[in-house]
């Protein structure tokens, strides 16, 4: 499976931004999905994670009530929208995809996107 991430940018605190991740390879369907962020000089962390129907979502204390994973399997496409931006949002943000279930580390994932960068000013 290859991933495409896209939507980053620069963003004022409070603003909003939606990211995309597009797949192709295998059938997306299968698998459950999840978007990840690193900050410089952080390790790579959990952000949110979506099931394959998209009946199940899990998310990060961090970003619960802000961030809403969604996906459209006809497009092959995960989706994450981000609004009330906070600077500490400031981050690559990655998605995977490879997971049977939802999944909050980053071991469950197989296949992962190049990152998309989100730069949010305060």
């Amino acid at each position: 499976v290859q991933l495409q991430a896209s939507g980053g940018g620069l963003v004022q605190a409070g603003g909003s931004l939606r990211l995309s991740c597009a797949a192709s390879g295998r059938t997306f369907s299968e698998f459950a999905a999840g978007w990840f962020r690193q900050a410089p000089g952080k390790e790579r962390e959990f952000v949110a994670t979506i099931s394959r129907t998209g009946e199940t979502t899990l998310y990060d204390n961090s970003v619960k009530g802000r961030f809403t994973v969604s996906r459209d399997n006809a497009k092959s496409t995960v989706y994450l929208q981000m609004n009330s931006l906070k600077p500490e949002d400031t981050a690559v943000y990655y998605c995977a995809t490879g997971s049977v279930s939802v999944a909050t580390r980053r071991y469950e994932y197989n296949y992962w996107g190049q990152g998309t960068q989100v730069t949010v000013s305060s």
